[in-house]
Parts: C-alpha cells; sequence; structure tokens
C-alpha cells in the first residue's frame, strides 16, 4: 500500500466530541492517518443535542482550505456538515481546482436527535453542485448512534488514503466500526440526575418562584440545557412543568381547605387575586371560584 498522505476533513465543530471534526480526527489518528481540518460551523452542543450554530464566513472557511491543501496536499478530502451556500461555493470550486484523488461526503441534514442541521436550500444545492463531484456518498438513518457516521466516513477516508479500493475500503471501515460499536458507550450527561433535582427544587420553592431561570440559577445550569433535559425526560418545558405542579397545588387548597381564593393567591406567591384568577383561568378555562363549586 502507498505512504499514507493527510486527510482533510471539512466539517462542523462538535463541543462534545462525539461527532463533527472531533470525531473525524479521532478515528483518523486510531487508523494511523493524519488529519488536517477545515472547520465550517461552530456548535453549542450539549449530549442532549445543539443549542446554537455559528456559521464561518466563507472567506475563512475558503482561507483554511487553501492552506492545507497549498502545503501539505491531501489526495483525500472528507466533507461534513454545510450550513451556507457561499461555503459549498468554496468547497466545490476547492474540489475543481485541486482535483484530489476521493471526495468523501458525510451526507450530514439530520442529527441523532432529529435536529435539522441543513436549511432546505443548502441541502438542494448540495446535491446539485456537490455530490457530482464526490467519490462516495455516506449515509446513515438519523436514529443511528451519534457520530457512528463520521467514524465510518473517516475510517474509509483513512483506508482510502493508503490505496484500498473503495470497495474494500469501506469493508474495513465497517468492520472498525462494528468493533468500535461494542467499546463506544458515548458520552453521557447528568440529565437524569439534573431533572431529579429540578423536580426537588420545584417542591421546596414553587410557591415563592415560578421563573424558569430561578431554577437554573439553582441547579447552576443555563435554561436552555434545563429546558433539553426536562424535553427528552418527560417531553415539557421547564414552565409547563411548574405552572402544572403550582397547580395541583392551588386545586388542592381550593377543594381540601376553607381558605378563601384571596389567601390561596397569596399562599401560591401571587400578588393578587386578579393575577392568581387570570393563571388559572388560562390553566384550566375557568374562574377558581367556579371551580370549586364545581
Amino acid at each position: 500500500m502507498n505512504e499514507t498522505k493527510p486527510i482533510l476533513t471539512v466539517t462542523g465543530s462538535d463541543s462534545t466530541s462525539g461527532s463533527g471534526v472531533q470525531a473525524d480526527i479521532k478515528t483518523i489518528s486510531a487508523l494511523g492517518g493524519y488529519a488536517v481540518s477545515a472547520i465550517t460551523s461552530v456548535t453549542v452542543q450539549t449530549t442532549l443535542g445543539i443549542q446554537e450554530f455559528h456559521d464561518l464566513p466563507a472567506k475563512i472557511v475558503e482561507g483554511q482550505i487553501e492552506a492545507v491543501m497549498n502545503d501539505v496536499e491531501p489526495e483525500v478530502i472528507k466533507i461534513g456538515m454545510i450550513r451556507r451556500v457561499d461555503v459549498l461555493d468554496v468547497i466545490v470550486n476547492a474540489i475543481r481546482k485541486y482535483k484530489p484523488k476521493h471526495v468523501i461526503y458525510d451526507s450530514v441534514f439530520l442529527s441523532s436527535c432529529g435536529d435539522a442541521l441543513v436549511p432546505e436550500e443548502v441541502a438542494k444545492a448540495i446535491s446539485e453542485r456537490l455530490l457530482p463531484l464526490c467519490t462516495l456518498v455516506i449515509q446513515f438513518d438519523a436514529a443511528s448512534r451519534h457520530g457512528l457516521a463520521n467514524h465510518y466516513s473517516s475510517a474509509v477516508a483513512v483506508y482510502l488514503s493508503k490505496g484500498e479500493t473503495e470497495e474494500r475500503a469501506q469493508q474495513l471501515a465497517k468492520a472498525y466500526v462494528n468493533a468500535q460499536v461494542v467499546r463506544m458507550g458515548g458520552l453521557q450527561g447528568r440529565s437524569s440526575e439534573l431533572y431529579n433535582e429540578f423536580i426537588d427544587a420545584l417542591e421546596t420553592h414553587m410557591l415563592t418562584n415560578s421563573d424558569v431561570h430561578f431554577y437554573a440559577d439553582c441547579l447552576n445550569v443555563s435554561s436552555r440545557y434545563l429546558a433539553q433535559v426536562t424535553k427528552r425526560i418527560c417531553g415539557k418545558a421547564p414552565k409547563t412543568i411548574i405552572d402544572e405542579r403550582l397547580m395541583q397545588e392551588i386545586e388542592l387548597q381550593l377543594l381540601t381547605t376553607d381558605k378563601t381564593v384571596q389567601e390561596i393567591a397569596y399562599h401560591c406567591g401571587f400578588s393578587s387575586q386578579a393575577h392568581f384568577t387570570k393563571f388559572f383561568k388560562k390553566m384550566k378555562n375557568i374562574s377558581p371560584t367556579k371551580f370549586r363549586k364545581l
């Protein structure tokens, strides 16, 4: 087999290292290859999914690709997440200019959590302009384990860089990934633990605070991460959980005590009876007085 040349991966960054350029570099290095990279997007990401995208300007992506291609001349390019048409233009132009032996496209349109990664117009442009230039297009189902497509396509890239045929490279990559799946437990977040802590905090503070930011601060996490946790575990937003638990307490007070509506309103942390009644009507579509009578 031929001496291995560097492999260029052009893709996004995953802050959990489960996919993206981090996963590519791990796999390429593990198989004895040498990875060079051009980043297209930086994601703010947890084990529960992507929170934000920060797409790099096309000029920056172009500069990264030009620097690598001019200096170390990789013969295999592995392409992942592309989210802008002007970035796609840069990549397509680079392929046409430098004519690498192999171009592998890992078709990244949905995350393993089902989040849309690529705008529709970009996906259409990729199909029309990038795919015809590719040696190999790799597509995994979106239920697939997080980062699995990265590991497979990066392994294919390594074997191609070592002079294997496309068919043999895919066979070897499949064997490698199958062997790794058993070991790849993946990074585990603390979502279950955090959810239980949120529920405990809610029991303690629900009569004095119904603000999501308050609970996020109590748990020392961002409100966005707390929302990802509750959505994953029970399919509800934190505010919905807070309001529903508060309603349980309100109904209990209305049905089992002799307190007036105003007293219950103050007991449950409302600033006025009017505010309390408005909240109750929004939740139950009936006034607290009528609810009590019924």
